[in-house]
């Protein structure tokens, strides 16, 4: 069996679980999410903690990943994720207008991208992007859309970088 899939996962006090055969669906002061479940997996629930099995040794890939979803949810309903992208480059920026957060990235025209409902988009300083979200799935899904369009580059450095992130430089052609 996995030994991720083991754990117990402990519910905060200010998060509501409710479990069902085929789904589970979690309260908190950040939103609430759902999620389907396989056959092949049961959760039950004693104590404030929640455990995760399954049925048979077939489908014992699927025991970590499951837990790892639920714990994920659990986590983001009570205290969010959150992620930092920063913008590297000579005129490089980004403002939120209305339902979209707009950016200046060298093209000869603007970039809109429209904001999912549940990401809270924050700039500051016109370089730095802070995306919050209780769901951590839709949250790096919107990140990657955001980088995609200015992946950083080796031999400049320029481009959206995650923060935290190191971009190894390239010598180019003067420098054998």
């Amino acid at each position: 069996m996995s030994r991720i899939g083991r754990l117990p996962i402990t519910i905060p006090e200010s998060v509501n679980v409710g479990c069902t055969d085929s789904e589970i669906k979690v309260d908190g002061k950040f939103g609430a999410l759902e999620i389907q479940i396989p056959e092949a997996i049961y959760v039950t629930e004693e104590n404030g903690k929640l455990t995760v099995s399954i049925k048979d040794q077939k489908n014992k890939a699927l025991h970590g990943l499951y837990r790892t979803l639920i714990n994920n949810m659990i986590l983001g309903v009570s205290q969010q994720f959150d992620l930092t992208l920063i913008l590297k480059g000579v005129g490089y920026r980004a403002a939120v207008q209305g339902k979209e957060i707009v950016l200046s990235l060298g093209y000869s025209h603007p970039v809109k991208i429209d904001i999912p409902k549940d990401i809270k988009v924050e700039v500051v300083q016109n370089t730095t992007i802070n995306l919050k979200s209780c769901d951590k799935e839709a949250l790096g899904l919107f990140a990657a859309n955001i980088r995609a369009w200015r992946v950083p580059e080796p031999y400049k450095g320029k481009g959206i970088l995650y923060k935290g992130e190191t971009v190894v430089r390239k010598a180019g052609k003067s420098g054998k």
